[in-house]
């Protein structure tokens, strides 16, 4: 019965999952990983990068960024043999809207702090991207930016820009 069950589920799965893109895709895809890599890090470097023993707001944005443009760029030189790159559909546009969305939180927080950007981007992501209800995107984003705001300015004492000041 379980056999059954696992065929019929993998089935399934495979009638959801969009056509194949081949090795082409493969490159496009890690040429955006790049872009975003190099732009993250780049956009974080602006906010200055501290130190490892007191942080600045830019250090770990920066990290992550500098990960994501290595990996793309192994992707991008192994990633030509590789066929398992699904072909762009009308749901790609998903990533670049919340590349976007993120890029306009980083240039936003200077200008009007920490908690507004952050709400806005918690609520597109939420909503928009993720599907969410509008009560779970309210609850989830206001937890979710009270967490960082207290995890940031008061656990790790990263001096953010903030509006807000307990």
């Amino acid at each position: 019965m379980l056999a059954e069950i696992e065929a019929e589920v993998a089935q399934e799965l495979e009638e959801e999952r969009p056509p194949s893109g081949g090795p082409a895709y493969q490159v496009v895809g890690s040429l955006v990983g790049l872009a975003v890599g190099v732009g993250g890090a780049l956009l974080a470097f602006n906010y200055g990068l501290g130190s490892l023993r007191e942080p600045g707001p830019g250090l770990w944005p920066f990290l992550v960024s500098v990960l994501i443009a290595v990996l793309s760029a192994v992707l991008l030189v192994v990633g030509r043999g590789l066929t398992d790159a699904e072909a762009f559909t009308r749901k790609s546009v998903l990533p670049v809207v919340g590349a976007v969305t993120f890029v306009a939180f980083g240039l936003l927080m200077p200008l009007t702090g920490f908690e507004i950007p952050a709400l806005i981007l918690c609520v597109i992501w939420l909503k928009f991207l993720g599907g969410e209800s509008w009560r779970n995107t309210i609850v989830i984003s206001v937890v979710t930016v009270a967490a960082f705001y207290l995890l940031f300015l008061y656990g790790l004492r990263i001096p953010l820009p903030h509006l807000i000041s307990f």
